[in-house]
């Protein structure tokens, strides 16, 4: 399997499976922000999670800036929308997917390497 065949089954994974609980999540509360917080908040390890999550999202921001720049991809807006409206679980994997395709087509017309 390639890599970007690999990128794009996680990125349905990474669509399908954060928005199972998310709907849970509206199904009982509605869209409550301030219940939302308190659920993301209510342990010291879902706290954990979520400070984590929340830096990994800005370590992929950096990321995806200089490496759209690299590799002059387009869309950059398209991988920060599937971030806040998702999540990390599908935008990274969505924008990696991305990448390897314009790696390839890369190679392919100007003999790059990586």
């Amino acid at each position: 399997m390639r890599r970007r065949h690999l990128y794009s089954v996680l990125a349905a994974v990474g669509l399908v499976g954060p928005y199972g609980f998310f709907v849970s999540f509206l199904t009982t509360h509605g869209p409550d922000g301030k219940e939302f917080l308190s659920e993301l908040f209510a342990t010291p390890i879902s706290a954990f999670f979520a400070v984590d999550l929340l830096l990994s999202c800005v370590v992929f921001v950096v990321y995806l800036r200089e490496e759209a720049a690299r590799y002059s991809m387009q869309h950059r807006w398209l991988y920060l929308l599937a971030l806040v409206t998702v999540g990390l679980s599908f935008a990274l994997p969505l924008f990696l997917y991305a990448r390897e395709r314009r790696l390839e087509v890369l190679r392919e017309k100007e003999g790059f390497a990586t």
